[in-house]
């Protein structure tokens, strides 16, 4: 009879390491569910709850097809299919951790669910990383009388190792930024108190095990900078670097580990292949947003890049083709996807639904005709010369208007993802302005659209986000590539399996 593991997500976000984990899950010969996900943000319980209510059924109900292919608000689940419902609403909790009474109530489920599952569960999560990342540190650089010592979200990580003591899992995975590898509080590095903290709990400890390095082979602990993983290495299409931690309990009996647990790097997944099957959209003007206005818009800044007196050649080629081109996007918003399809296997397969035949939340921004100038220039420059431009490479025309811009500091204010390489980070700045994820097609001058940047972070092109569209960018940052984790998922399992 196979073992099934109970999962427990803490600060679940929209669910990124839930969905690979899941998704490891259904393989029968060792079953992996979430009993329990608890996350603080109210969009992204809704979408938690959503999607735990969709993986209670063999296969998503028609009804969430109909709505998303129709375009039409989602139905009463509650009404439809009560039950799953109220499953749903059980297993996703919107609770604050570290709050007054919370781990008292959490601790409840754990119980339940080590006792059910005869210990064999599996702890997630990655505690809020604003302390420890490098945009984070530099913030709390400029606010006066800030003290690294008295703010709380530095040992954060503490209400995490608090539940795996409770816990006790078989397994534990713990998600973090880069930053945390040199942030020091105290006079010290926070990132060895973190491994000496995960490694003593549970009463029997953990042996903590890279996932992208060999493991030391004398079963000593590895190097910190080992649990840092590049996912373009791994197949998703985005250069993310995150610490990731995997803890397998000291009493479980495990095979030798004297390979990289997640497989040799892959050949990068670049963001032409995983969004240029997207519909083509221009993006909205701020003010009087017509087509016919964002068009003469765009042909007028392309005709003002083009008769610069600098501008590179290349561009400028680019430049006058759009001032004369009569084919410019028309549409702001599109439920379709292209026929061409360059998606790897391993994505499609993962990210593609043939149920499905639209494109979810893939709609523009609005920007000021200035922007445009600046995202299509960017953009030309982008494909010219395979990297996007420094801000001081802008010509004068475009360059923002801002006290500070010459400081150094904002080099890659408008930044294009490049096509023929993985993209940068997608975090939750996206949810912002979007300038510094310019869509690398100079004809549609414009930011990334939430779907878009939902492939990047390697969502199935199913999974909706709850909320307005800012808090829907907000969810997409904040995530773990789902399909990392379904390769995190897949190691932890031969582990413990």
């Amino acid at each position: 009879m196979p073992r099934n593991f109970a999962i427990i997500d803490l600060f679940a976000g929209p669910g990124g390491l839930g969905e690979g984990f899941s998704r490891a899950g259904r393989n029968p010969a060792t079953p992996m569910d979430i009993h329990l996900s608890v996350e603080m943000d109210d969009y992204a319980v809704q979408t938690l709850r959503l999607r735990s209510f969709l993986r209670s059924f063999d296969s998503f109900p028609p009804e969430y097809y109909e709505a998303l292919n129709t375009g039409t608000v989602l139905p009463s689940w509650s009404e439809l299919y009560p039950s799953n419902w109220k499953l749903a609403q059980g297993e996703v909790r919107r609770r604050v951790l570290g709050a007054h009474g919370v781990f008292e109530e959490i601790a409840v489920e754990l119980d339940k669910a080590r006792e059910a599952n005869h210990g064999d569960t599996i702890l997630i999560g990655g505690p809020p990383c604003q302390a420890y990342s490098l945009a984070g540190r530099s913030r709390n650089k400029g606010k006066t009388g800030y003290v690294a010592e008295e703010d709380d979200r530095h040992y954060l990580y503490r209400e995490y190792v608090r539940i795996l003591d409770r816990l006790r899992p078989a397994a534990f995975v713990m998600e973090n930024v880069k930053g945390m590898l040199s942030s020091r509080v105290d006079g010290g590095g926070i990132f060895s108190r973190v491994l000496d903290d995960l490694e003593g709990a549970g009463g029997t400890g953990y042996r903590l095990l890279p996932l992208a390095a060999v493991p030391p082979a004398d079963g000593q602990r590895a190097d910190g900078r080992d649990f840092l993983i590049r996912a373009e290495q791994h197949g998703v299409p985005q250069a993310r670097h995150r610490v990731i931690v995997l803890g397998i309990r000291k009493d479980m009996a495990v095979p030798d580990v004297n390979s990289p647990l997640l497989g040799d790097p892959a050949d990068p997944v670049t963001v032409a292949e995983v969004i240029e099957d997207l519909w083509k959209l221009r993006s909205g003007l701020s003010r009087q947003d017509e087509t016919s206005a964002w068009q003469s818009t765009v042909k007028a800044q392309a005709e003002a890049i083009a008769s610069h007196g600098s501008i590179d050649p290349g561009v400028r080629d680019i430049a006058l083709h759009l001032a004369r081109d009569e084919a410019l996007p028309s549409k702001r918003l599109s439920r379709r996807v292209l026929d061409a399809d360059r998606l790897p296997d391993h994505l499609k397969d993962w990210i593609r639904d043939d149920r499905l035949s639209a494109a979810l939340q893939h709609e523009t921004r609005g920007h000021i005709p200035d922007d445009l100038g600046r995202y299509l220039f960017s953009a030309a420059y982008a494909r010219v010369h395979d990297r996007a431009p420094k801000l001081s490479e802008f010509p004068d025309f475009l360059q923002p208007r801002h006290r500070n811009r010459a400081s150094g500091d904002f080099a890659d204010r408008f930044r294009t993802q490049v096509a023929t390489r993985p993209s940068t980070t997608v975090t939750s700045h996206i949810s912002k302005d979007g300038h510094y994820f310019i869509h690398p097609d100079p004809a549609q001058c414009r930011s990334l659209t939430v779907r878009e940047a939902a492939r990047l972070q390697t969502f199935p092109d199913d999974y909706f986000f709850c909320g307005p569209r800012t808090q829907q960018y907000h969810q997409v940052g904040n995530a773990v590539p789902p399909y990392l984790a379904f390769q995190i998922a897949k190691a932890v399992r031969r582990l413990i399996d």
